[in-house]
């Protein structure tokens, strides 16, 4: 993978990308990426708790466990512990097995390989929308701005259009664009992606918004790396 930020020559590849794809039509095309959508901190605690849980209906399936290992440990000579004793253990077994998921799941690339496929995807989807509304949405005058957005961790893209394109353009169209984004993603080369999925971007909307005479440049063409 690409190391991130992105160099100044894959910056130069996707802003020229933009360019080149606004020259044929009155479509703005705004792109952003970013390392990951979320640090899904969330996840580490969901799994300690339900590791946690775990110790626990195993201490009640089979309570006389830590008998069966204390008698081993000491050929037979150990005392039986009494149930106040056992319980205890089993809360410190609980504890210890919830640092341990805790600890391992302290790095964001362990966390992420532990969320939900379908959790990962709303979350890069909402950030992907609230980017767009602050920084495409309604900020042309002819409802003509798209965002493409680039989740590097997840593996994950989206694309999100204003009003106008939405209205004309169904969800469906930009399968070639993503797949395009999606294929040099995968290689490593996500700048690539990025100007091969705005290239698809700028050839659909161009279908419906060709570029007109009077037509301004009103959304910056830099890719915005979060």
């Amino acid at each position: 993978m690409t190391g991130f930020p992105l160099s100044e020559q894959d910056r130069v590849l996707v802003i020229g990308a933009v360019q080149q794809a606004e020259a044929g039509t009155d479509g703005e095309i705004v792109t952003i990426i970013t390392q990951r959508s979320d640090d899904y901190r969330d996840t580490a605690l969901w799994w300690a708790v339900i590791v946690a849980l775990l110790v626990a209906a195993l201490a009640t399936v089979i309570p006389n466990v830590l008998d069966d290992k204390i008698t081993y440990a000491t050929y037979g000579w150990g005392e039986i512990p009494s149930d106040s004793a056992r319980f205890l253990t089993w809360m410190i077994v609980q504890g210890i097995a919830f640092a341990i998921v805790l600890g391992i799941l302290r790095t964001a690339r362990w966390r992420i390989m532990a969320t939900p496929a379908h959790v990962r995807a709303l979350r890069v989807r909402g950030r992907a929308i609230r980017y767009f509304k602050v920084g495409a949405e309604k900020r042309t005058a002819a409802r003509v701005g798209v965002l493409l957005y680039l989740s590097l961790d997840e593996r994950l893209a989206e694309i999100v259009a204003d009003q106008a394109i939405h209205a004309k353009v169904p969800p469906e169209r930009w399968g070639d664009a993503m797949a395009a984004l999606v294929d040099e993603v995968r290689e490593g080369r996500p700048a690539q992606g990025m100007a091969a999925a705005v290239a698809a971007i700028g050839a659909i909307v161009a279908e419906h918004f060709p570029k007109t005479e009077d037509d301004v440049n009103e959304l910056p063409d830099r890719l915005i790396e979060l």
